[in-house]
């Protein structure tokens, strides 16, 4: 009996506690855990442009092969390899001996003719008296005219020869026939160059210098539209690889008349201005061209567009400040932010930080930020004392 009272108590104290742990998880569970922290703000509003991309090569506008005009041997260089060269500077000195002589020779055989010339006219003058006299037959005086007329045409011929061995003489002298950067000379002094084939150096000019890219049909029916509309070139941004921002500006100033049937792309082409000869060709770059006029736009860091399944979304905080989620059609990217082309409005409260932490009917804890655009690309997103309107009076991009 006593046994049996004991082993009731026990139980009973087993029971105790039981309820008294069951308790306890019951207040550990109403204790609910605190609304997530997020980050807001507004969407910044700025007037923007879109721009299509493009991958291109920079071509000059003039490349030239020197070559000699004459043959003979290369006696003197007159530019370093590499060098920026003027028009009309001196680049090669071919031998110029051979060639004075014959101008010399030339100079002779033209004194030959004038001396001959003159004597001819003057026997034809005097023959014209004789014949008036008829101290001489008309046969005689025919062929003193026509002597006098042979030597007139060996005094031009010889006045030619003179032109020709004076040309000569100067394309001893190899000039550049435009201004720009020489490459390296091809041949050294000493060497024997033929006229027209041996190819001593090259130049090109690089102010202003050419950027050449292809583009898709449906980019080139764009482009003519608004070309059209514009009634001007096409401005162009362009940046190096290793640029960060489109720091050269330019503008389209050939598009070939015909596409490609095999890639169904066209050939274009912007002029870009080079004074400091930067820029060389063969260099690669990316190019923008402007596809729309300046419009407002809203614009979101693209961490905050998510997508689910087929659809773009952005979560918005609400009254109370409860999350929602919200459809939304994104565009291009501008300074590193997103385009949101409809589904917003310039006072909704965007989650722009925490996306992850966020979900739909939940309450969250919002933290005030500030959207900004950096050129280099990044969006920075910058927690702000105060709730932030989000939106900026920007220069046109």
């Amino acid at each position: 009996m006593l046994m049996r009272h004991a082993q009731g108590l026990i139980l009973l104290a087993a029971l105790g506690l039981s309820a008294g742990g069951l308790a306890g998880c019951g207040a550990k569970r109403a204790e609910a855990p605190p609304p997530p922290k997020v980050t807001v703000s507004t969407p910044l509003r700025e007037s923007v442009t879109d721009w299509d991309d493009y991958v291109g090569q920079f071509v000059a506008v003039d490349s030239v092969d020197i070559r000699p005009r004459v043959s003979g041997y290369l006696m003197a260089v007159g530019f370093r390899d590499g060098q920026i060269v003027a028009k009309g500077q001196t680049l090669f000195e071919i031998d110029p001996r051979p060639y004075q002589a014959a101008l010399d020779q030339a100079q002779g055989q033209l004194a030959h003719s004038q001396a001959a010339a003159a004597n001819a006219n003057t026997e034809a003058v005097r023959g014209q008296q004789l014949l008036a006299a008829k101290a001489i037959s008309q046969q005689a005086y025919d062929a003193l005219v026509a002597t006098q007329r042979q030597t007139a045409a060996d005094l031009v011929s010889s006045q030619a020869s003179v032109k020709a061995a004076a040309l000569n003489l100067s394309f001893t002298r190899v000039t550049a026939p435009l201004s720009g950067r020489v490459s390296d000379r091809r041949v050294a002094p000493g060497n024997l160059v033929a006229a027209d084939t041996t190819v001593l150096t090259n130049i090109v000019n690089l102010d202003p210098i050419r950027f050449a890219f292809t583009g898709s049909e449906a980019l080139y029916l764009k482009q003519e539209r608004d070309g059209v509309a514009r009634g001007s070139e096409t401005p162009v941004e362009i940046r190096l690889q290793d640029e960060p921002t489109y720091r050269w500006k330019g503008r389209v100033d050939f598009t070939d008349n015909v596409l490609d049937t095999g890639s169904g792309t066209i050939r274009g082409r912007a002029a870009i201005p080079n004074p400091g000869y930067f820029l060389t060709p063969g260099m690669f770059g990316h190019m923008r061209l402007q596809g729309s006029a300046a419009h407002d736009a809203l614009l979101l860091p693209d961490q905050a567009v998510f997508t689910d399944q087929t659809r773009q979304l952005v979560y918005i905080v609400g009254a109370a400040d409860v999350v929602r989620q919200q459809p939304v059609q994104p565009g291009p990217l501008v300074d590193g932010l997103r385009e949101i082309i409809a589904g917003i409005g310039p006072n909704d409260r965007i989650i722009i930080d925490g996306v992850q932490r966020a979900r739909p009917g939940q309450k969250v804890s919002p933290i005030s930020g500030r959207v900004t655009a950096q050129p280099t690309g990044a969006p920075t997103l910058s927690p702000a004392p105060v709730q932030a309107t989000g939106t900026s009076t920007g220069p046109v991009r």
